[in-house]
């Protein structure tokens, strides 16, 4: 299965029309990424804080479906995938009772954080890439033959 994280839309995730304000699903997005990486033993605060590397987003982009209200229970799944030795990106779908109401992508390059200069990606985001990306496979199959 693709890494899943459950959500429900806060009043503070809102706009003055009631819906989630578009910038807060990219927060949301980046909440289950968190998750994926703490599901797949990343110690979050070793990530984060004073890293020797880091994994600035340089391209981030929503699709909105449907419209997100509070109290809306969200399922967000993710399927990081490798996409250069200095990159990954990570697609989202955002879904509320089985509905896909907005997909969104996120593509991260990694940097030395001293020197601000690309680098290879590290053996602990490769395992998590791969590891998504078997799980994700293998749910796809999984659904192409239920269709059969």
């Amino acid at each position: 299965m693709p890494f899943t994280y459950n959500r429900t839309v806060r009043f503070q995730d809102t706009d003055a029309a009631g819906v989630v304000y578009f910038a807060n699903v990219l927060g949301i997005c980046h909440e289950a990424y968190e998750e994926s990486l703490e599901a797949s033993s990343i110690n979050l605060k070793d990530f984060f804080t004073n890293p020797s590397v880091g994994f600035p987003i340089v391209h981030a982009s929503v699709d909105f479906l449907r419209p997100m209200f509070v109290g809306d229970k969200l399922l967000i799944s993710l399927i990081p995938q490798k996409i250069g030795v200095d990159k990954f990106e990570i697609t989202y779908e955002i879904r509320v009772d089985e509905v896909l109401v907005a997909k969104a992508i996120t593509r991260h390059v990694c940097i030395d954080a001293s020197s601000r200069s690309k680098q290879e990606l590290p053996e602990e985001i490769i395992e998590w890439l791969e590891t998504n990306r078997r799980d994700a496979e293998g749910a796809e199959r999984r659904k192409s033959r239920e269709i059969m």
